[in-house]
C-alpha cells in the first residue's frame, strides 16, 4: 500500500483489471493459508513422532526452493525490462538477497527452537504478536497509515489467535525444563519480531531496489533468499553436529523411516507454497496485509488439526475462528474502499485532463 493505503499503486499494477488483481490476491492468500497450515501440522508431527533436530526443522523451511524454478520457467520473460538508469546494480541486488536470506535462516531457526520447547498454545499466542511488530515496522519503513478498519482487523485477529492459544487443551512437550521454556519463549518472540521486520524490508526492497512489476520478481526474491537461507542452515546442521544424529532419528521415528522421509520432504514443499503466498501478497498489497493473512492462518490451522489429529472443535475455537474472519473481512473491505477511492481519483484526473484539452 502507499501512503493512502491504495492496494495497487506501489508497483504500478494499474494495467491489471480489477478482477485480475483480486484474483491474484486471492490465489496468494490461498497459498499462504494452506501452506502455513500444512507446514505447522507437519512440523508438530515431526516433533511428536520423535524428531529433534532444530537445524533440520530450519532447513526444510527453505530447501524446497528449486521447486519454484518450475513456475519461473513457465512465466514469459519480461518484454520491457526496467531502464538501466533506474535499475539497481547486480551487486546491490545480490547484497539484498544475501542479507534477507541470512535473516530468513535466523528467523526459521528461532521458530524451530520455539516450537520444540513450547506447547502449541503458548507458541501460537506469542506468534500473534507479529502483527503488533509489523505495525511498528510498516509505520517507519513503509509509510503505512492506519485507518479504523485496519486497526480493527489487527486487534481482532490478534485476539482471535490469542483466544485459540489460551484455550488449547494440549499439554506442553514432556521433559522441557523452565530454562528451556524460557529459551523457547524468547526465541519465538524474537522470531515474530524478525519475521515482521523481514516483511517490511522485502516490501521496501521491491519499491526502492528491484523496481519491477512482474511476478518473476516475486519468484526471484523467494528463490535467491531461500538459496542463501538453505546454505546457512546446512552450515548450521554440520557445525552443530546434528547431522550425526539424523540416521538414528530416522530409525527411531515412531511412524517408521518412510514416514520420516515423507514428512521432511512434504514439509519442504508446503513451506515453499506458503512462502510464495507471503512474498506475493507483499508484492501485490503490503507487508501488513501479508502479516494479517499469516495471523488469520493461526485460526485456520485448528481445522487441519481436527482433520489430521482428530482434535476436538469446541465452542471457544469456533468463536475464535469467527473473530478471525471478522478481522479478515474488515481488512479486505478497507482494501476495497481504497481501491474504489484510487480509481475514482484516476477517473477524475482523466476527465479533468480531457476538459483542459477541450474540443479545440
Amino acid at each position: 500500500m502507499n501512503d493512502d493505503n491504495q492496494p495497487v499503486s506501489h508497483f504500478h499494477l494499474q494495467k491489471l483489471g480489477r478482477w485480475q488483481w483480486w484474483s491474484l490476491v486471492v490465489a496468494n492468500i490461498f497459498f499462504l493459508i494452506a501452506g502455513q497450515a500444512a507446514a505447522v501440522v507437519l512440523g508438530r508431527f515431526y516433533y511428536d513422532q520423535g524428531g529433534n533436530s532444530k537445524w533440520l526443522a530450519t532447513l526444510v523451511q527453505t530447501v524446497g526452493f528449486p521447486i519454484l524454478y518450475i513456475p519461473l520457467a513457465l512465466i514469459p520473460s519480461d518484454k520491457d525490462p526496467a531502464p538501466s538508469s533506474e535499475g539497481a546494480s547486480l551487486k546491490l541486488i545480490a547484497l539484498v538477497y544475501f542479507t534477507l536470506g541470512v535473516m530468513v535462516a535466523g528467523d526459521n531457526w528461532l521458530y524451530s527452537v520455539g516450537l520444540l520447547y513450547l506447547s502449541a498454545s503458548t507458541y501460537s499466542l506469542i506468534c500473534a504478536t507479529q502483527l503488533a511488530f509489523n505495525a511498528v515496522f510498516s509505520c517507519f519503513l513503509n509509510s503505512q497509515k492506519f485507518t479504523a478498519l485496519i486497526w480493527n482487523s489487527v486487534v481482532i485477529l490478534s485476539l482471535s489467535a490469542a483466544l485459540i492459544a489460551v484455550n488449547d487443551d494440549s499439554e506442553g512437550p514432556s521433559g522441557v525444563t523452565k530454562g528451556k521454556y524460557f529459551i523457547g519463549f524468547i526465541c519465538t518472540l524474537a522470531a515474530s519480531a524478525l519475521y515482521s521486520l523481514l516483511l517490511s524490508l522485502m516490501q521496501l526492497s521491491f519499491e526502492k531496489v528491484l523496481k519491477r512489476e512482474t511476478f518473476r520478481v516475486v519468484l526471484d526474491m523467494q528463490i535467491y533468499t531461500s538459496m542463501v537461507a538453505t546454505f546457512v542452515a546446512v552450515i548450521g546442521l554440520f557445525a552443530s553436529g546434528e547431522w550425526k544424529t539424523l540416521h538414528g532419528e530416522m530409525r527411531g521415528f515412531v511412524k517408521g523411516e518412510v514416514s520420516y522421509v515423507m514428512t521432511v520432504a512434504w514439509t519442504a514443499v508446503v513451506w515453499q507454497v506458503c512462502a510464495v503466498g507471503v512474498v506475493g501478497l507483499i508484492f501485490m498489497v503490503s507487508s501488513l496485509f501479508s502479516n494479517v493473512i499469516s495471523t488469520l492462518s493461526l485460526a485456520i490451522t485448528p481445522i487441519a488439526s481436527v482433520i489430521v489429529f482428530h482434535d476436538k472443535m469446541n465452542g471457544v475455537k469456533v468463536i475464535s475462528m469467527l473473530m478471525a474472519f471478522w478481522g479478515f473481512v474488515s481488512y479486505i473491505y478497507q482494501n476495497h474502499l481504497d481501491d474504489v477511492k484510487a480509481r475514482r481519483r484516476q477517473s477524475d484526473a482523466n476527465n479533468s485532463s480531457n476538459d483542459v484539452g477541450g474540443p479545440w
